[in-house]
């Protein structure tokens, strides 16, 4: 392998974190200039409960969707050979999307970060546009925001505990970044906290300019990775 060709592969993985961030702080702004929402709740909505949860259940399910394409989009990009493995996390079956082994550590540490930076995408998109969501009639929206908060802290409570499957996500963060698993459960931690205290405080501004930071902190230790 030339030695451009190693420095087009190590590049690749950071020209995408360079974009993801710019697509967060782009969203910022957004919020930043989107005018005041309105104080007052919603009326009552006249949906049936059951409509209501399906609902709800639904946007977790998109969340789920969404989580594991971000997987699969870099998995196609990078060429990784996506697959479907059955795995177990004590006793409970489910399926992990999986890719060759021997990529670069930038490009692990990308696939296994992808379903969290488009986690974070989108709770960041629902909480700048809409940061009063607690007093809508928006089950949809708040099951997607539900499931990236929950996802999140199942994940980091995993990597707290390096327990569960040797393909999850927060492990291969970890070996491709060199860093210790409890490290990365830390930083998929604190943006879900913060965007639960956004949820219950919009007005905190405090909260949402954290929220980004660690955001944006997360997607940028793709060039640690990059450097080994």
């Amino acid at each position: 392998m030339s030695n451009g060709y190693a420095t087009a592969e190590a590049v690749r993985p950071i020209f995408v974190a360079r974009t993801l961030v710019v697509m967060l702080l782009q969203v910022a702004a957004a919020g930043a200039l989107a005018p005041a929402q309105a104080q007052q709740s919603e009326p009552p909505s006249s949906r049936h409960p059951a409509a209501t949860v399906g609902l709800f259940l639904a946007g977790g399910a998109l969340g789920l969707g969404a989580h594991e394409t971000g997987h699969l989009f870099f998995d196609l990009l990078f060429d990784a050979d996506p697959g479907l493995r059955k795995v177990d996390f004590h006793g409970i079956p489910f399926f992990a999307i999986t890719h060759r082994s021997g990529l670069s550590p930038a490009r692990e540490f990308t696939i296994s970060s992808a379903g969290f930076w488009v986690q974070h995408a989108g709770s960041e998109w629902l909480l700048t546009r809409r940061p009063r969501l607690r007093y809508e009639d928006a089950p949809l929206a708040k099951g997607v925001l539900a499931f990236n908060v929950l996802a999140s802290g199942a994940y980091a409570g995993a990597a707290f505990f390096r327990t569960g499957p040797q393909e999850r996500d927060t492990k291969g963060m970890a070996d491709a970044a060199d860093i210790d698993e409890r490290a990365i459960g830390v930083v998929i931690l604190v943006p879900a906290v913060l965007d639960t205290w956004r949820y219950f405080r919009p007005e905190s501004r405090a909260a949402v300019w954290m929220s980004r930071a660690a955001k944006i902190g997360g997607v940028l230790l793709v060039v640690r990775a990059a450097n080994r």
